[in-house]
């Protein structure tokens, strides 16, 4: 299998300013290169978000892979040492936006199903290839509404493979076996502005929320999961954002805006998390106050199953490495397929530079994560 071929793919998809939701044509092209080889494309088309189940073969198990083709913005293009959308190679590293999160991930995926149905033409099984342009954004309209019309056909992979940048300091370190949940509160409570000098006419927001807030700092939520299924870290809590006041020294706020972000295990859900905190502003004596909720994700983690055991094998065969299994990091797209019943298992690039000016990936990382892919293929259908 060539690295230049995923290089030449990798540059080729960063070359197109696919900044979500827009996929810039980068889906087509993929298409275009699999078709030829026996695939099937099915389009999702969800307003400007573009969606595509690219597969091959129908009977027996199901592994598909899991990515998106949408980027962040490049923000000011002269803080880049190279234009962003220009992807060019310096002393073995491949820089420019989507180098590791996650076009070259994607050309990695494209390369090894390529290789694999020119190897084995009657494979048997499923593979295959589902991709967005909303990973990045509000993610409403990618893999979430795709997950929803599969469902509701019965339709789900045996296993999901997600080319999340997973890797910390060297290429296949670091495999995901679940993400946290995760959401975000935004809480006003609302006091009585007034003069400084005149406590009795006034309500200050800010000193009533005070002990809650400490209260919310200082808990432990839990103790985090440890079975046989693997680890999660525990529940924490933080305050992103809190403002009050005119700015003016000599005037107290009406009302004081928190804003509350939760990474949590398989302790709690959405629901029970919210009715926690409802429960602790009640315990403080506060009644007057909005809290709206922004859900990510609830957590996943899959069982212990056959994809888990293939990623760990290919890490260990091609690259010569044992790779920790963990939840870290933030959401993922998996976890809209893991409710589906799928096995969901995540390993990609180094995120060292993921969302970062000159975002890079080593030359060599692509070539040895597409020999990755296309070990954990043979190893389930080879």
């Amino acid at each position: 299998m060539s690295g230049e071929e995923t290089l030449a793919l990798a540059k080729a998809l960063m070359a197109r300013a696919s900044v979500t939701p827009d996929d810039a044509g980068c889906q087509q092209m993929i298409a275009g290169r699999l078709l030829p080889l026996g695939f099937e494309a099915e389009w999702f088309l969800c307003g400007d978000v573009t969606n595509v189940l690219i597969t091959r073969g129908g009977s027996g198990p199901a592994l598909w892979f899991l990515g998106h083709t949408d980027v962040v913005p490049s923000g000011p293009l002269e803080d880049w040492t190279s234009p962003p959308f220009e992807p060019e190679v310096r002393d073995g590293v491949l820089y420019g936006r989507g180098a590791c999160d996650m076009k070259g991930a994607v050309a990695a995926m494209v390369v090894a199903l390529e290789t694999f149905a020119r190897e084995h033409p009657d494979h048997h099984g499923q593979i295959g290839l589902l991709l967005t342009s909303d990973e990045e954004g509000d993610a409403e309209r990618g893999v979430r509404e795709v997950a929803a019309t599969l469902a509701k056909r019965g339709q789900a992979p045996d296993y999901c493979l997600v080319g999340e940048p997973s890797s910390q300091a060297q290429l296949g370190d670091t495999v995901r076996i679940g993400r946290r949940g995760s959401i975000v509160g935004t809480l006003t409570v609302r006091g009585v502005q007034g003069h400084t000098a005149f406590p009795e006419a006034i309500d200050n927001p800010v000193h009533r929320v005070a002990p809650f807030l400490a209260a919310l700092a200082a808990r432990q939520w839990d103790d985090g999961v440890d079975d046989a299924d693997g680890q999660f870290p525990p529940t924490h809590c933080q305050v992103s954002n809190f403002n009050a006041g005119t700015g003016a020294s000599n005037v107290t706020p009406g009302a004081a805006k928190l804003t509350i972000s939760f990474r949590y295990n398989t302790h709690w859900n959405a629901e029970t998390l919210k009715a926690e905190l409802v429960e602790m502003l009640a315990r403080h004596d506060i009644s007057d106050y909005t809290l709206d909720w922004r859900v990510s994700g609830e957590p996943f983690r899959s069982p212990a199953g056959e994809l888990r055991v293939a990623v760990a094998g290919a890490v260990s065969e091609v690259l010569d490495v044992t790779p920790a299994l963990n939840t870290g990091g933030g959401t993922s797209d998996g976890r809209f397929i893991a409710p589906l019943g799928s096995e969901v298992v995540e390993l990609g690039l180094l995120n060292t530079s993921i969302h970062k000016v000159d975002e890079f990936t080593p030359v060599a990382d692509l070539e040895g994560l597409a020999g990755v892919y296309r070990a954990v293929l043979g190893r389930l259908f080879g």
